[in-house]
C-alpha cells in the first residue's frame, strides 16, 4: 500500500511542511529509513541524527520541525500518529473463515461464519466464537468461554473454562487466561488445594503479551478492564482487578486480590503484593517493591541502583545495624535536651 504525506496528515490531522505527493510505503527507524519510508522522532535525544537520515518524510512536532529542512508531517503527538500510520500501512493480515481439518469443535459450540478456528485448536462445549475472531494454531478454548468480536489468538493460548474475553482483545503466544490460582489451605502440615470457582473476565481491546498468565478467581473473578495492555512475562494472581487504559511492562508480578485503578502504569521487574489498592493514575517504576496501598495519583518508586559490590557489601552490612544507630541518636537528643 503507498499513500502521499498529504493523506497522511488529512487522516491523522497533521499538516506537511515540504512535498505533499511525495509517496510512503512504509514506517522506519530514523537511521535505517528509505526515500519511500516515514520516521519519527518523539524524544529530542534523537534530533541528532535527523539530518543525517534518508527517510522521505518524518513525524514531528512543530518544534522538532526546526531543525530539519526534509519532508515533514508536523502533528502534536508524533508517536501516537507513527503508530496509526504503521497500523494504516501494514495491516492485520486477512484470513478465511472456516475450520482446519485438525481442528477439534465440540459440537454443542457456537462458531460465528466470519471466524476461523486453526490448526489442532480446540473449542469445548458450549463456547462461543463471535463474528471475526482468529483462534490461532494449536490454541484451546474451555467449555463455555466466550470470545468477542475480532478477538485474535495469536498461537497456543488457553482460555480457561468460562472466561470471558470482550471484543477486539489480542492475545500472543503462550498466554494463559484463566488457569487455577495459587490456592491452598495448610492442615497439619499439608497444603490442600481450594477450588478456584471464579472466571477471568477481559474488557474491550485488552492485550495480552507473551506467556503472560491470568488467574481465574478464587470464588469471585478476576477482571481486566477495558483498553489494559499487558507486556511479556507478567503474572496476574487470582481476583486481581485492573482498571481502564492501565499499561504494565514485562516480567511484573501481582499477587491476588489487589486492585490496580485506571490508568496507572507498572514498570517491568517491579512487584505488588496482595490485597493492596493503588489509586487511579498512578506510575510505579521499574523494579519497584509496592507492600502498602497507594491512595494518591503520582510516580512512586521502591528500589536500589546497582553499586560496585564492595560499596553495596558495606550499605547493606551498616543496614543491620540501623536500628542500633537510630536507638543511640535517639538517645543523645534526650541528652541534648
Amino acid at each position: 500500500m503507498a499513500v502521499t504525506l498529504a493523506e497522511l496528515a488529512r487522516r491523522f490531522q497533521g499538516k506537511v511542511r515540504g512535498n505533499p505527493e511525495i509517496k510512503i510505503v512504509g514506517v522506519a527507524p530514523l537511521e535505517t529509513a528509505g526515500a519511500n519510508d516515514i520516521a519519527y522522532i518523539a524524544d529530542r535525544k534523537y534530533l541528532p541524527g535527523l539530518q543525517r537520515s534518508a527517510a522521505g518524510a518524518v513525524i514531528l512536532t512543530q518544534e522538532d520541525a526546526q531543525n530539519f529542512t526534509g519532508n515533514a508531517l508536523i502533528v502534536d503527538n508524533p508517536h501516537f500518529c507513527f503508530a496509526q500510520t504503521a497500523e494504516l500501512l501494514h495491516p492485520l493480515t486477512p484470513f478465511t473463515p472456516g475450520q482446519h481439518a485438525s481442528a477439534v469443535v465440540a459440537p454443542t459450540a457456537r462458531i460465528a461464519s466470519s471466524a476461523w478456528i486453526g490448526p489442532h485448536a480446540v473449542i469445548e462445549a458450549e463456547a462461543i466464537i463471535e463474528d471475526g475472531v482468529y483462534v490461532g494454531p494449536g490454541c484451546f478454548v474451555g467449555a463455555h468461554a466466550k470470545l468477542g468480536a475480532r478477538t485474535r489468538l495469536i498461537a497456543n493460548v488457553t482460555i480457561g473454562e468460562r472466561c470471558r474475553l470482550d471484543s477486539d482483545c489480542l492475545c500472543q503466544p503462550g498466554a494463559v487466561i484463566g488457569g487455577d490460582g495459587f490456592g491452598y489451605a495448610k492442615h497439619q502440615e499439608k497444603w490442600h488445594k481450594v477450588p478456584q470457582l471464579g472466571r477471568v473476565i477481559l474488557g474491550h481491546a485488552v492485550e495480552v503479551g507473551a506467556n503472560t498468565t491470568i488467574d481465574r478467581g478464587a470464588l469471585n473473578d478476576t477482571v481486566i478492564g477495558d483498553g489494559v495492555k499487558l507486556d511479556n512475562l507478567i503474572q496476574i494472581a487470582h481476583n486481581v482487578r485492573i482498571g481502564e487504559n492501565t499499561a504494565i511492562a514485562a516480567c511484573v508480578g501481582i499477587a491476588g486480590s489487589t486492585v490496580i485503578g485506571k490508568r496507572c502504569t507498572v514498570g517491568g521487574q517491579a512487584g505488588i503484593v496482595g490485597h493492596l489498592e493503588i489509586a487511579d493514575d498512578v506510575h510505579i517504576t521499574a523494579g519497584s517493591l509496592v507492600t502498602s496501598s497507594i491512595d494518591q495519583a503520582g510516580v512512586y518508586s521502591a528500589s536500589l541502583k546497582a553499586q560496585p559490590v564492595e560499596k553495596w557489601r558495606r550499605n547493606a552490612a551498616r543496614l543491620h545495624q540501623l536500628d542500633e544507630l537510630v536507638q543511640r541518636l535517639s538517645d543523645l537528643e534526650k541528652k541534648l535536651k
